[in-house]
């Protein structure tokens, strides 16, 4: 069993109101904000397969109102004391505030002055004293260990395997709200979400969204949005909104699954996908010219061997060899340009399960590489690149063919490959192995009233998805000069720090 120690010491996610709630001796319980965290974990506890009972400690600034009462059940939750100044009194506050039998007591502490004083306590004391008749049973008596502290620590994997020992010890695992997404470099803790999240397995849907702030607004999209049909439901918008996510976008897969009668509130946005339908590959191989044949004939004449590999040491090695061919591709500055080998290593394994790697070979040597990457109903090319010097050998034209042949053998009906419109010598590559442009939309659903502001206002779309396509081609040189000077800087700072 899961043992959850949940010391709730402020009222508010932020803590300067917090502060200022309880310098002023505020216990209104009142605001959309008040004891936001703790309803949040309340509500993963409830949704979690897993067995859990769930300490909950609250002082007389935090005492649950009837939203979280709905939520802390009695077989999953118990209601204890969070002592703060006066154990007795507020002991009795909390049994008759709650209409819960209270069993269970923590004391808050702290060791900085402002705090002591806020809370009421001479300068100086950290904590009350508890009376040697208090009858009620410390938690501090069962072993307990901080899953907020050692997040603030460790990374993610190391902190979830140490919480998964503590289980297995029956250990206690204690948590503030306070820090379910923050860190705080003051008390060392948090944001502890993500393995709370993979210890409880909820959450699942929010897995791959990503937040970024886009202005004055926190703008939230899934990473894999082109992968699995678009989780729009009543639900996940709702813990979005508890994240104080202020818009969700996410597209409209029409090949496959078109969302029918949209809500109105919902903006519109123009987006496209090179897109490829296959039905079979002999079928494919008619359909391109002459001339992507040739190139296709030319790569195996050259003595080019195009095969399926397994992601393993061996491969990672030849990515990375890649990677670091040249810092310029195409023009612009290339990303992966420096990327360390146990970074290659790890991405390749990131989506292994969900995909297939082929490889280009000269002889022995990896010279090009596609990665297909497997969703529902679609097949996404990934990566595809080879190596500079070997270019005239129609590397890519071989491995897009490949790649074909496998999706085909796979009954794959639909092969992505990015957009079409923003790079001219790659658009007229894709179109010229069969990929059109696919016509989708991109929806934005304001989840705050920043959020609706924010779409009324168009601050919500990428400049480069907002100018017309007459106005972005000719800036495709300025911005690939932009990056090929900011690599060439990077590399002249690294070499001068290294001299």
């Amino acid at each position: 069993m899961i043992k959850l120690r949940i010391d709730v010491d402020y009222p508010y996610p932020s803590r300067a109101k917090s502060f200022l709630y309880i310098a002023l001796r505020m216990k209104r319980r009142k605001g959309k904000d008040y004891l936001k965290n703790a309803q949040i974990i309340a509500k993963m506890i409830n949704e979690s397969p897993k067995q859990v009972m769930a300490y909950w400690f609250f002082t007389p600034y935090t005492i649950p109102d009837e939203k979280l009462l709905e939520l802390l059940i009695p077989d999953r939750h118990e209601i204890g004391l969070h002592v703060a100044t006066n154990p007795y009194e507020e002991w009795k506050v909390l049994e008759n505030e709650t209409k819960r039998k209270v069993n269970y007591y923590t004391i808050h502490g702290t060791k900085r002055v402002f705090t002591q004083l806020i809370w009421g306590r001479k300068m100086g004391q950290g904590q009350a004293t508890i009376p040697s008749d208090f009858p009620l049973k410390s938690l501090h008596e069962f072993e307990t260990n901080s899953l907020d502290s050692i997040r603030y620590c460790n990374g993610f994997a190391e902190s979830k395997k140490m919480a998964e020992e503590w289980i297995s010890l029956d250990h206690v695992i204690s948590i503030h709200p306070d820090w379910l997404f923050k860190r705080g470099e003051r008390s060392r803790r948090g944001p502890f979400y993500d393995v709370l999240k993979d210890l409880l397995n909820v959450d699942r849907e929010l897995s791959s969204i990503e937040v970024r702030k886009k202005g004055f607004v926190k703008l939230a999209h899934d990473a894999q949005e082109y992968e699995k049909d678009a989780a729009d439901t009543d639900e996940l918008l709702e813990k979005l909104r508890a994240r104080d996510v202020d818009i969700f976008t996410f597209l409209e897969r029409k090949w496959c699954c078109p969302i029918p009668n949209p809500p109105g509130s919902w903006i519109k946005t123009s987006d496209n996908v090179g897109l490829l339908e296959i039905k079979d590959y002999a079928g494919w191989w008619s359909s391109i010219g002459k001339k992507t044949r040739n190139m296709v004939r030319k790569a195996e004449n050259s003595g080019v061997k195009v095969t399926v590999v397994q992601p393993n040491a061996t491969l990672a090695e030849g990515i990375w060899k890649i990677y670091n061919e040249t810092p310029i591709r195409q023009g612009p500055a290339f990303s992966h340009y420096g990327q360390s080998l146990e970074s290659v290593t790890w991405n390749m394994h990131r989506f292994e399960q969900n995909s297939t790697f082929l490889g280009a070979f000269l002889q022995e040597e990896l010279v090009g590489f596609i990665q297909i990457l497997y969703g529902d109903r679609i097949a996404i090319i990934s990566q595809i690149l080879s190596m500079q010097k070997y270019w005239d050998k129609a590397l890519n034209n071989a491995l897009l063919a490949k790649a074909v042949e496998v999706c085909a053998s796979k009954g794959e009906r639909w092969l992505m490959y990015g957009k079409i419109g923003n790079h001219p010598s790659l658009d007229k590559f894709k179109e010229s192995n069969g990929f059109a442009k696919f016509q989708i939309t991109r929806y934005y659903v304001p989840l705050s009233r920043k959020g609706r502001l924010a779409v009324r206002s168009g601050l919500h779309r990428e400049l480069k998805d907002a100018l017309p396509q007459a106005l972005i081609t000719p800036l495709i040189p300025l911005q690939n000069w932009v990056s090929r000077n900011k690599m060439r800087l990077k590399l002249r700072l690294a070499r001068s720090s290294t001299a």
